[in-house]
């Protein structure tokens, strides 16, 4: 209903204005005169809140409304024209600032509202009087400047209709980041920070705390619901959530309120931001009490936290603890005790005096018509024997935000004036001119504290951290526990003293306000459908990812040749995993190469010490010599196959064992195909031996295996076995192993391999029934199936096994073999050696076997 008399009162001036089309101008309603004044050269306007409550007894729209009745004194409205009328006095009584030119002023009284702020700064730009010369209605104003209000809303509300005037209204409490617009408010100043910054602090503040789930209870008017939506986007960029953010004002009824109360009661949160004044919680506190609202800790504003007469009303400690922001406390010579000196306020305003006289000292002037009784007022009552609001220098910090407008308006006068020993006025500045210069001042108060306004009108913002704590007298008191400057760089703005916090409950322990506790290292955050980001649950990184962080959103991967730890926290190097001489399956195959070397050793000198006896003539001993031999490269190249892979031992390896094999099987070969060729040259007319002889079986022994050794080149030069990670076939074990390069290289040294034993088995097998007693064709026979069959088995084998193991059954296949052929080829004519000498006669094998 107050902003439609507002609205009201903005359209008939508009349309009184219009009337006068700038010739004569008429007053349209009651005269309003200001409740202090003061003449001067160049007068300064000022609108404060006498009152805090004001009534309008007819809104029927059939009669014109009567005047405001305000009611309830307030006697911050006096500490500010205190301090107005300080400021003021103290310029007057300077040489060096505004030499020759007074300052006068004119208070109005707003009641706190916004309809009546508007029409106060109407009477300080035009006057009261009739113009009854036919003066033009284009005359200049009648204050150069207005300082003031309190309130947000009323200074919007007066901002907005000055503004087209370019009448500066500098502010010295009202935070509202909405009046930061200057394309809305061009003519507002102020000497508080705007609430974008305390906005911004109070976020950075909570999280510093570690609280991401808060309530929030705001006023509903532009300064609560403005200041609460900057705080909501820093919050939210800060990570912190709000459950709930509840609107309030004090005309709400009891169901409005009753909904508050159930909504803190059914929250989670631990934590309230009040962006509230001080006569929101005054209303609240009993009604928080009344439904066990306790042990909450409360995040205050400017507007309330450093509040002496709210916290005398928090009987119950409902506020306990509270830590918000405050203005810094700086300190103006002579200002407090300028305030409490009563004099200046009966000198500048007699019918306003006689009241807050009264209700001052509980007193009552004699009045005859007066029926209540009432101690009478001496006039002579001492200041110094009472103790209220008014003798309460807690807000000194604004009284001096006050002190700093009004010389704003004096430095800005004295750079426009160009005084130096005296000024040279003519005529009052413009106000387009001085709001431009008032916008560009910069200056030092006496106590060296500077003053300017950046580009929005506004201060810079610096903070005192408050915290409430209560007294061994059962007081609250209000102790400074850190600072805010948005001067600093980002992450050194906010500095606090933890230690010396005393939070909700009187405790010192931090208090604990989250929707979820924090996700540990290891673990990623997902957000719970359907609710804020700060209500997660903390799901565990999969295998081969970690986080490690607190609360990170997301895991990493791990690089290829690391993978996680148990914990998730921290990627460690894979473990490395090949055929090494330390593992019990390494050392086992070592033990059998070595074996079978030895063996084949001892053999080989068994047919050393026996080389002229028939049995080992008899079987071609230069061919035998030559296989022992080969055997005994065959047992020792799978050595190749164990140990860490490097190039060499990947390049010796395939290519040691290829070229061996071969020559063993060329061995066997010849073997085969001189018991064939011999059996042959016994038949009558057969001349076959003499070309299949000594020369001719070395020759095709060195030209099979010379085959072998120009793979094993062409395979090495054009893509040879290397060392290689593979990281593909576990998860977390690295497996080295030897890359085959050409994987055609590699067939075709086994398939050649598999060739050779393929055609000696068929020569052997061909020759198996020739007539023997000691027949060796079944001897080889009889090894190359067992040669066959193992490597037939190998290459399933090979493809299938995972790892080290593909090694160790390489390596199992060539001393399988290699003991296969030993075995059968050697061990029946050691035994005939050692066991059975009669046997190793040249009688015995006559007839039955061809000698050589």
């Amino acid at each position: 209903m107050e902003h439609i008399f507002t609205l009201m009162n903005i359209i008939i001036a508009i349309i009184n204005f219009s009337r006068a089309n700038g010739t004569t101008c008429i007053l349209r309603g009651e005269s309003v005169y200001p409740q202090l004044s003061k003449d001067g050269d160049i007068l300064v306007g000022g609108i404060f809140s006498f009152n805090l409550i004001s009534e309008i007894t007819n809104l029927s729209y059939l009669l014109k409304p009567p005047p405001l009745k305000c009611t309830s004194l307030d006697f911050r409205g006096f500490q500010f024209s205190q301090s107005l009328i300080f400021a003021i006095e103290e310029i007057n009584n300077s040489s060096s600032l505004l030499p020759g030119v007074s300052l006068g002023y004119k208070i109005y009284d707003t009641c706190s509202s916004t309809a009546t702020g508007v029409r106060m700064a109407m009477a300080l730009m035009n006057g009261n009087e009739n113009s009854v010369l036919e003066e033009p209605c284009t005359k200049p104003a009648q204050v150069q400047a207005i300082i003031g209000e309190t309130f947000s809303s009323v200074s919007m509300g007066v901002a907005v209709s000055i503004g087209p005037f370019s009448i500066p209204l500098i502010s010295h409490f009202s935070t509202c980041e909405c009046l930061s617009d200057k394309r809305k408010y061009p003519s507002f100043l102020r000497t508080i920070p705007s609430d974008y910054h305390q906005s911004r602090a109070l976020a950075e503040m909570v999280r510093h705390f570690g609280w991401t789930w808060v309530g929030a209870i705001r006023r509903d008017d532009d300064y609560g619901n403005s200041g609460m939506a900057a705080f909501t986007k820093v919050a939210e960029q800060l990570g912190i959530c709000l459950e709930y953010s509840l609107p309030f004002f004090k005309t709400y009824s009891q169901g409005k309120v009753m909904r508050i109360i159930e909504q803190i009661k059914s929250s989670t949160s631990r934590v309230i931001v009040g962006f509230v004044d001080n006569s929101d919680l005054q209303y609240l506190l009993d009604v928080f009490f009344e439904h066990n609202i306790t042990g909450y800790q409360w995040v205050g504003t400017e507007a309330w936290i450093f509040d002496p007469e709210l916290a005398k009303l928090d009987k119950h400690n409902i506020l306990q603890g509270a830590i918000g922001l405050a203005i810094p406390k700086t300190e103006v010579t002579g200002l407090k005790d300028f305030i409490l000196d009563i004099k200046p306020l009966k000198s500048s305003g007699e019918a306003i005096f006689t009241k807050f006289w009264e209700v001052l000292f509980d007193c009552k002037y004699t009045d005859w018509n007066d029926t209540v009784v009432s101690p009478t007022c001496t006039g002579e009552e001492k200041l110094s024997e009472i103790q209220n609001t008014f003798t309460d220098m807690s807000l000194m910090p604004v009284f001096i935000n006050l002190y700093k407008g009004v010389y704003a308006i004096a430095h800005t006068l004295h750079d426009l004036l160009g005084c130096k020993e005296t000024c040279h006025m003519k005529n009052q500045p413009n106000p387009s001119t001085f709001l431009e210069r008032l916008k560009m001042v910069h200056f030092k108060t006496k106590e060296g504290e500077e003053v300017y306004f950046d580009k929005n009108g506004d201060p810079a913002a610096r903070y005192d951290i408050i915290n409430w704590k209560t007294s061994k007298e059962r007081k609250n008191e209000f102790v400074s526990v850190g600072l805010y400057d948005s001067t600093f760089p980002v992450n050194s703005r906010l500095t606090l003293n933890m230690s010396s916090i005393v939070w909700a409950k009187n405790t010192n322990k931090v208090p604990i306000s989250v929707c979820s506790e924090n996700c540990p290292p290891g673990t990623r955050k997902a957000v719970q459908k359907g609710k804020p980001v700060c209500c997660f649950d903390c799901i565990p990184c999969a295998e081969g990812e970690i986080s490690n962080m607190t609360d990170s959103v997301e895991c990493n991967q791990c690089y290829e040749d690391s993978w996680s730890n148990p914990q998730r926290d921290k990627c460690v190097v894979k473990e490395t995993e090949y055929l090494s001489y330390e593992e019990t399956m390494g050392i086992l195959l070592t033990a059998v190469s070595i074996i079978g070397a030895f063996i084949t050793l001892v053999i080989l000198i068994i047919f050393l010490r026996y080389r002229n006896t028939p049995i080992v003539k008899a079987n071609n001993s230069e061919l035998s010599f030559l296989l022992l031999f080969s055997l005994t490269l065959c047992f020792l190249c799978s050595l190749t196959f164990i140990g860490q892979p490097s190039e060499w031992s990947c390049m010796l390896r395939h290519t040691a064992f290829g070229i061996t094999f071969v020559l063993c099987i060329s061995c066997v070969l010849g073997k085969t195909i001189v018991v064939l060729m011999a059996f042959r040259a016994t038949l009558p007319g057969s001349n076959v031996m003499k070309w299949f002889g000594p020369p001719q079986q070395r020759l095709s022994v060195l030209v099979f295996t010379l085959i072998q050794v120009i793979i094993c080149m062409l395979w090495l030069i054009i893509s040879p076995p290397f060392p290689f990670k593979n990281i593909k076939l576990y998860k977390k074990k690295i497996i080295l192993e030897c890359h085959l390069g050409s994987s055609i290289g590699f067939w075709a040294v086994l398939g050649y391999i598999g060739f050779l034993a393929l055609l000696c088995f068929i020569l052997a097998f061909l020759a198996r029934k020739l007539p023997d007693k000691f027949n060796e064709a079944k001897f080889i026979t009889f090894s190359m199936l067992i040669f066959c069959a193992v490597w037939i088995t190998f290459i399933p084998a090979y493809v299938s096994s995972p790892g080290k193991f593909t090694v160790a059954v390489e390596i199992f296949a060539i001393l399988a073999s290699s003991f296969g052929l030993l075995f059968c080829i050697f061990l029946p004519k050691c035994y005939i050696i050692l066991m059975k000498p009669e046997k190793n006669t040249k009688k015995q094998l006559m007839g039955k076997m061809p000698i050589k």
